[in-house]
C-alpha cells in the first residue's frame, strides 16, 4: 500500500495570529487538529505509515500524535532545519523510508487543505495509468486565484498554469499527488524546490506521465483565519459541539457552528456564537463570546465580552472571520 507524506512545516503567515503559537495544521477544525483529519482521511484510504513533514514548531506535534498507535498507524517525523519548500520536504520526508529501494507510492497531502475526495480512488487512477504523478484537481467557479491545471481528454496534464486573468480551465490542483518513488528520486536532495513550480512543469515538459484526477467533493484551502472558521463551521454542521470531558452550565447559549475543544468549563450565564474554543479552556460566568478564537488551556474572567479576538494565555488580538 502507500506511504503518506504531510507537509505541515509552513509558517501559516496568511493565518496570523492564530499561528503565532501554534502551527497551521494544528490548528482546530471541528475539535480535531487539521492534521487529525488528515491522517483520519489517510487511515480510511488504506494508507498505514505517515511521515509529517515538519518544520515550524515542528515540537507540537510529536506529543499530540505520538508513534501514531492510537489511530492503528505508524507515524514517523522528518524534521527540516531549515525550510526546503514543497519539493525538498517530499525527498527529505520519503529518505526516512528509502524511497529509492520502494515499490510503493507515495500520497502527498498538502497540510493546510481538508479534503473529503476518495484518496483510494485517486490511487486506483493513478495506478492504471501507469502514472509517474497524478494530482487531485477539482473545479472552481473562478481559478483567477489559482494556478489551473489544463488536462487532456483521458485526463494526462498537459500544462501548469500560473494565476491569469482568463484561466483556459477552472480545473485547479487540491493539493493531493500521488508520487512514484522515481519522480521523488528526481527532487535535489538538501535543496529549497517547489513541486508546483518546478518539479510538475519540469515532468509534464519532459514527457512524463502525470494525470489529474477529477472529484468534485468538499474541498477548503484553510490558509486565512475566515476560512478556518467556515471550515470549522462545516465540520460542526449544527449549533455547536463540545470535546470529551467539557462542562457546560445548562443555561448556556451556544450557536453559529462554535466547537468546544476538551476538557473545557464554561460557566454559567455565557453565551458563545462562531468561535472557536481550545482543550482545557476555563471560561466563567455570564461571559460574552463572538466571532472568536480561544487557545488551549486560556482562563477567561466571570462577566467578560470577547467580540473578534484570538486570546491565548499571553496574547489579546483582533481578527476577522468573516
Amino acid at each position: 500500500m502507500a506511504i503518506g507524506i504531510l507537509l505541515v512545516g509552513g509558517f501559516g503567515t496568511r493565518l496570523k495570529p492564530l499561528t503565532n503559537q501554534t502551527p497551521k495544521p494544528m490548528l482546530p477544525i471541528g475539535g480535531l487538529p487539521v492534521t487529525e483529519h488528515q491522517l483520519l482521511a489517510a487511515k480510511k484510504a488504506g494508507i498505514n505509515t505517515v511521515i509529517l513533514a515538519t518544520s515550524y514548531l515542528s515540537e507540537v506535534f510529536i506529543p499530540y500524535f505520538g508513534d501514531g498507535s492510537k489511530w492503528g498507524m505508524k507515524l514517523l517525523y522528518a524534521v527540516e532545519k531549515e525550510p526546503l519548500g514543497t519539493g525538498g520536504a517530499i525527498r527529505n520526508a520519503a529518505a526516512m523510508v528509502g524511497f529509492s529501494q520502494s515499490s510503493e507510492d507515495f500520497v502527498i497531502f498538502n497540510g493546510d487543505v481538508l479534503s473529503k475526495h476518495d484518496i483510494a480512488a485517486q490511487l486506483d487512477f493513478h495506478k492504471a495509468n501507469s502514472a509517474d504523478a497524478t494530482l487531485h484537481l477539482i473545479e472552481v467557479a473562478d481559478a483567477r486565484a489559482f494556478g489551473c491545471v489544463p488536462t487532456d481528454s483521458v485526463g494526462r496534464v498537459t500544462d501548469f498554469l500560473e494565476k491569469m486573468d482568463n484561466p483556459i480551465t477552472n480545473d485547479i490542483n487540491a493539493g493531493c499527488y500521488v508520487f512514484s518513488p522515481s519522480v521523488i528520486s528526481e527532487i535535489p536532495e538538501g535543496k529549497v524546490i517547489s513541486i508546483e513550480r518546478e518539479t510538475f512543469p519540469q515532468l509534464v515538459k519532459s514527457g512524463r506521465p502525470v494525470y489529474g484526477y477529477r472529484e468534485q467533493s468538499y474541498w477548503l484551502d484553510i490558509g486565512t483565519p475566515a476560512a478556518l472558521f467556515r471550515g470549522s463551521r462545516d465540520f460542526v454542521a449544527g449549533d455547536f459541539m463540545a470535546g470529551v470531558g467539557t462542562k457546560i452550565a445548562s443555561d448556556c447559549i451556544i450557536t453559529g457552528g462554535s466547537s468546544i475543544g476538551a476538557g473545557s468549563s464554561i460557566g454559567t450565564g455565557s453565551v458563545i456564537t462562531n468561535s472557536i474554543v481550545g482543550d482545557g479552556v476555563f471560561i466563567g460566568d455570564n461571559c460574552t463570546i463572538t466571532d472568536s478564537f480561544i487557545l488551549h488551556n486560556c482562563q477567561i474572567a466571570s462577566g467578560t465580552e470577547i467580540i473578534g479576538k484570538y486570546i491565548s494565555p499571553t496574547e489579546n488580538l483582533p481578527i476577522s472571520t468573516q
